[in-house]
Formats: structure tokens, C-alpha cells, sequence
């Protein structure tokens, strides 16, 4: 079907007759499930449009899959998959995004962290500017410390610089994804999967709003600084060459500095005839190329380790239990 027949589908269904379709990752998250159930279900009763939610229960060990059993069979628009074992938020909202059935798709966290407020607003702008993603972007007056903020805004000018796809900047996985990108992003095969670079490598039209992100409702967040840098890592390497490039420059460098360092030691020597002791240099020398040396092996490893989890071709992950409608798109 080509663009214009699929723009013209999509515009003879009106926003009423439309279901969209919230995707919220869970794990262990029993505080918070109930307080976004209540706020959801009172929500919708003023929105135009259709909803479902698709919770993605990542393995917890706590009672977040009792009360999403237990609120699944007392309304027909709560749905959720669970895991088989704790797999992370980026192969959840993968597994949200194969699941879900809406005409779009809008990928939220379950602490409310994530205003229902701003659901309308992206649809709003979905649908009357015929755009394919709408991704928020959190104002500066929120609950980070300036220190997370300022790591952020780091982390998005140095990916920017060294990927070939660029992020927006601010933009995170609060966002709506019109259907036609669902398909898409469903038939990527990877399993290392940066979603952020995954929402910008696909392309199509982009609008971003603004929305004030309210503190979580209940419960601590589990990520920390360490699973932060494992997280900017994974998306530098998913979607950037450059730390295998790097060490060709360097390399180059390293063996010019040392070629000209050689040669004046050579010439003074024969012009001067002074002795060359350089026990302590040499030692300083072998030191930092052996250290280079690690660096560049610790890169190439995390390169062929992601090939390695490719070549292997296991699934993305493993559902134990579930309820959500047939989805044959």
C-alpha cells in the first residue's frame, strides 16, 4: 500500500473510532500499578478516542503480576504479557510494540511520571497534522537534579556527534507511534536494541511537545548512574562506528609521534654523540601502549560481543503468561 492510500485509510476513520493503544513496562512495580489503573480509568472517560493498555510485567519479583491478573479480568481494555524472567525496559517495549493493535501506539512508564494529560495532546496532534511520531520532551522545571539533567544534555551531543542517526535532543520513549511505524519497528530483527535510536533510525514525520513531568506516585527508581552508562553505551555502539574508527587515528599518531620522536633521538646522537639512557621513557612508553592496546581490545570485544548475541538468534524474549487481544498486523 503506498503513502497516500495509507494516509487515506487512516483519514476516513475518525478519532472516535480509533484505539490507541498505551504500552507500560512493569517491574516491581505493585505500588504504582494501582494508582496508574485508577488514574487511567478515569482518564479516558473524557477522551475521544478509544484506549487499551498493554502492560509489559519484566519478570518482578514482587505482586505487580497478581494485581495485573486480577485487574485484566475486571476490565476488558487492561491487557499484559509477562515474562518469563527479567529481560529490561528496552526488549519490553519491543514486546508492548509487537502486542499491540491500536492505530497508535503510545509508550509510557507506569509511575505517572508520564502525564495522562499529555496522552490527548499527542493524539491531537497525530491526527490533525497527519504527523507519524510525537514525542515529549520534558520542560526544564522538573524532578532530575541538575546533575542527571546535565549528564543528559551530554549524552545526547555526544551521540549526535559520532552516530549516524541523530537523536532529538530531550526526546525519550514518552511518545505515540502511528501504526505504519509499529509495522516497521516490529520487523527489525536486532537483539541489542536502543529504542531512542530505533524511534529516530526509522524516520517519518516528528513533531515533539512539551509536557511537565510530575514526581513517580509511588516507589524508587531503578536505574542508577552505573545502569546509565551501560545504557549510553549500548546506543553509542548500536548505532556508531567511531570507537573502532578512533583507534585508527590514534594509532596513526601514536606511530608519527614515534617516528619523529626515533629520529631526533638518531640524529642527536650522531651529530651530538650523546648517551640515550631512557630507561625511565621507554618504560613510560611501553606502559602507554600496552594500556592502548586494552583500550582498543575492550572496544573490539564490545563490538564482537554484540555479534556473538546476534549469531545466536534466540528470541527477543520469552512470554510466560498473557492476555491481550489477537493482533494479526
Amino acid at each position: 500500500m503506498t503513502r497516500k492510500e495509507l494516509d487515506a485509510e487512516t483519514h476516513s476513520v475518525t478519532l472516535g473510532e480509533k484505539t490507541i493503544s498505551l504500552v507500560v513496562p512493569a517491574f516491581n512495580e505493585e505500588a504504582s500499578i494501582p494508582l496508574f489503573i485508577e488514574a487511567f480509568m478515569r482518564a479516558r472517560q473524557g477522551w475521544e478516542f478509544n484506549s487499551e493498555v498493554i502492560f509489559v510485567d519484566d519478570g518482578s519479583s514482587d505482586g505487580s503480576l497478581a494485581l495485573l491478573r486480577h485487574y485484566a479480568s475486571q476490565h476488558e481494555c487492561l491487557n499484559y504479557i509477562s515474562f518469563s524472567r527479567n529481560f529490561g525496559k528496552e526488549i519490553a517495549l519491543s514486546a508492548g510494540i509487537d502486542h499491540a493493535s491500536g492505530h497508535a501506539v503510545v509508550m509510557m512508564d507506569v509511575d505517572l511520571q508520564h502525564p495522562l494529560s499529555t496522552v490527548p495532546e499527542f493524539v491531537k496532534t497525530w491526527h490533525e497534522q497527519g504527523v507519524d511520531i510525537v514525542y515529549g520532551v520534558r520542560d526544564e522545571d522538573n524532578q532530575e537534579t541538575p546533575l542527571k539533567r546535565w549528564t543528559s544534555r551530554q549524552f545526547y551531543r555526544f551521540f549526535n556527534k559520532m552516530a549516524h542517526t541523530r537523536l532529538p535532543e530531550g526526546g525519550g520513549d514518552f511518545r505515540l507511534l502511528d501504526r505504519r511505524v509499529v509495522d516497521v519497528l516490529k520487523s527489525l530483527p536486532e537483539r541489542n536494541r536502543f529504542m531512542k535510536g530505533l524511534y529516530a533510525w526509522v524516520g517519518f514525520d516528528t513533531q515533539a511537545l512539551t509536557y511537565e513531568q510530575p514526581p513517580r506516585v509511588a516507589g524508587n527508581t531503578t536505574f542508577n548512574y552505573w545502569k546509565l552508562w551501560n545504557f549510553a553505551l549500548d546506543g553509542i555502539v548500536s548505532f556508531s562506528t567511531w570507537p573502532l574508527r578512533v583507534w585508527s587515528y590514534l594509532g596513526v599518531g601514536v606511530a608519527l609521534i614515534a617516528f619523529l620522536y626515533g629520529a631526533y633521538i638518531v640524529l642527536r646522537t650522531l651529530v651530538l654523540g650523546a648517551d640515550v639512557p631512557g630507561y625511565a621513557s621507554l618504560t613510560a612508553g611501553v606502559m602507554f601502549l600496552g594500556g592502548m592496546q586494552l583500550i582498543s581490545i575492550g572496544v573490539i570485544g564490545e563490538y564482537l560481543g554484540r555479534l556473538f548475541i546476534e549469531t545466536k538468534d534466540r528470541p527477543l524474549y520469552i512470554v510466560a503468561e498473557s492476555r491481550v487481544p489477537d493482533n494479526e498486523s
